[in-house]
């Protein structure tokens, strides 16, 4: 399947228009284009029900309807299209047992961090930022949305998702931020392994994958998820082939 393109949301995002409903670039793609990123996904909230886009587009796949969530196939690539929602109670530590259609201003409030809760109307080459999330763009910081208890008790994965995106930006974690998702490491069994595997490959892959490794140590989640790895500490090795440390310090350079 071929990569969305800015232009081809452009074409989805005015085709919602057309019809009469308001649609926004939305979330990560958002804060990629604001640090000069290309991003991989382009991610589309509108005002229109998942009925309403199938109507306006000629294929489209319903992957979350219940969640507002649809897929619009454009030459061939997938956009992700949302409706504006707020989230009911996460009482699997996942996903919202209900959602209720809402504005703008209430989906961005549900967001995981403030970097990912912007959006965008390119035909007014108009930021929205109900969450202070330029600010946080612009001082290099990973700041939860809200109470940060909160945003981690609704979806455990998020814990994960502040190590990876902390050392795929290069972003330093606000304090209140890191102090919640330290308290998270023996709640990882709600997580699918699938996903929790997803997570550590992408940090691993970040051009930080040491400070990765550090950060999850720091947070417990090294001994919770990855207890393989424990014997490396304090693991000794000649001094005289291997002077920087043990087994650990090695793997980690």
């Amino acid at each position: 399947m071929p990569q969305p393109t800015y232009l081809g949301a452009l074409v989805v995002l005015r085709t919602l228009k057309a019809f009469g409903h308001e649609a926004l670039l939305a979330g990560g793609c958002v804060r990629d284009r604001l640090l000069g990123r290309t991003p991989k996904d382009y991610d589309i909230a509108t005002s229109a029900t998942p009925t309403q886009v199938a109507e306006a587009f000629p294929v489209t796949e319903a992957v979350g309807e219940a969640f507002g969530v649809m897929l619009v196939i454009h030459e061939g690539a997938a956009y992700e299209v949302a409706t504006f929602r707020s989230d009911g109670p996460y009482r699997d530590g996942r996903h919202p047992e209900t959602v209720q259609f809402s504005s703008p201003e209430e989906d961005a409030a549900r967001r995981d961090f403030t970097v990912n809760g912007l959006f965008s109307d390119p035909d007014r080459d108009e930021v929205i930022d109900f969450v202070g999330g330029q600010a946080d763009l612009q001082a290099g910081l990973l700041k939860a949305i809200g109470d940060p208890n909160a945003r981690f008790d609704e979806d455990k994965l998020r814990v994960l998702l502040c190590v990876r995106f902390a050392c795929q930006l290069g972003f330093d974690i606000h304090p209140d931020t890191w102090s919640a998702a330290k308290g998270y490491a023996q709640q990882m069994g709600f997580l699918a392994w699938e996903r929790i595997s997803v997570e550590l490959v992408k940090t691993l892959q970040s051009k930080q994958p040491r400070r990765g490794l550090e950060l999850l140590d720091e947070a417990g989640l090294v001994e919770a998820l990855l207890p393989e790895l424990l014997p490396m500490k304090g693991c000794t090795q000649p001094p005289q082939y291997h002077p920087e440390g043990d087994v650990w310090e090695h793997t980690l350079r």
